[in-house]
């Protein structure tokens, strides 16, 4: 088996409710929430928590990008 070539390291912040922010490598804040059909489900009102991108949005925009 060849050694690991990398392993990424963040830090996860649970901000209440469906927010989170991930802290990573390089100084970057990335923030997590839901919205339209996610928020939907989940019976979270914009009202209570802004329409944010969630980390589904990030898992498929790193994919296909």
């Amino acid at each position: 088996m060849s050694e690991i070539a990398y392993r990424s390291e963040i830090h996860l912040i649970r901000d209440g409710g469906p927010m989170r922010r991930a802290d990573l490598p390089g100084g970057e804040q990335v923030t997590f929430g839901v919205h339209g059909a996610v928020a939907d489900h989940y019976g979270v009102s914009p009202d209570d928590f802004p329409p944010t991108s969630t980390t589904l949005d990030y898992l498929v925009a790193s994919a296909v990008g």
